[in-house]
């Protein structure tokens, strides 16, 4: 007999960066990176998979999740040969590593993980294609376009989001790039898990979503009105409204992962 994780056919992308008043909250970049580091290994033992649309800085978040996926996968489900993680770069992120360092990273994500490298229009680019070159910056609209593409595909892999903290200033694209990912996810009505303590842009969602008090001045960024559009009912989640306010407020991430994993084993147990 075939055995199954419980969220073994699940993806869950994962929108988490830097917030811009991380210290102000009295915590740094380490706490951002643990609780990660967390929910990602509760996610893979659970049998999901993830999606993530990220960076290649030494040390970021890509590196991280590729260092967590060959730690935690797990071969429980029999047969099922799907990548553990999928990781897509739009065009102006890939464009600036040469053709070789990018092969040589998806030759070393074998068995791991898929790496996607996207076009301006979100389609994959085959490796064979790629530039051999880094390619000079690109403009602020082809910035924008690329990443609305690649944010688009990312939701359309994926059937949860998690969102975690994610800077409201000197961001590339029409909107936080946090904000984008979220709208996009409420928009096709995706489950989304909305974690506000870590600050952030996560935390100004929360705020205009209903489900966390505003304690300071609020700052406008880019794309912060369209969430006025949306309320609790929103979220989609598997969770009770009390619920999501607990999740939207709390700075225990266990506490946020025993929520996450609740909400998605409702949805799982509604879908079978």
């Amino acid at each position: 007999m075939t055995y199954k994780e419980p969220l073994s056919q699940m993806a869950v992308a994962i929108s988490i960066s830097e917030s811009d008043d991380l210290s102000q909250l009295g915590l740094a970049e380490e706490h951002l990176h643990d609780a990660m580091a967390e929910m990602a290994g509760h996610f893979l033992a659970m049998g999901a998979r993830l999606v993530y649309g990220g960076d290649l800085r030494a040390n970021g978040f890509t590196e991280l999740l590729y260092e967590l996926v060959a730690r935690h996968r797990r071969d429980a489900d029999i047969g099922d040969k799907r990548p553990a993680v999928i990781s897509y770069l739009s065009w102006p992120v890939h464009s600036m590593k040469s053709a070789k360092e990018l092969v040589e990273l998806r030759d070393e994500l074998q068995g791991v993980g898929e790496l996607h490298c996207l076009d301006e229009n979100g389609m994959d680019i085959a490796m064979d294609n790629l530039a051999t070159d880094p390619s000079p910056s690109a403009s602020e609209r082809v910035w924008s376009d690329s990443l609305t593409a690649m944010r688009n595909v990312m939701t359309k892999a994926s059937d949860a989001r998690v969102v975690v903290g994610g800077r409201v200033t000197k961001f590339k694209g029409r909107m936080p790039g946090i904000a984008e990912e979220t709208v996009v996810s409420l928009d096709a009505k995706q489950p989304v898990y909305l974690m506000g303590g870590f600050g952030g842009c996560a935390r100004d969602i929360a705020v205009d979503m209903g489900v966390m008090d505003q304690d300071r001045k609020a700052l406008e960024w880019p794309g912060r009105r369209q969430f006025d559009a949306f309320n609790i009912s929103d979220f989609n989640n598997g969770l009770q409204p009390e619920e999501i306010k607990t999740l939207a407020r709390t700075v225990h991430v266990d506490e946020a992962i025993a929520l996450i994993l609740r909400g998605l084993l409702r949805l799982s147990r509604l879908e079978s």
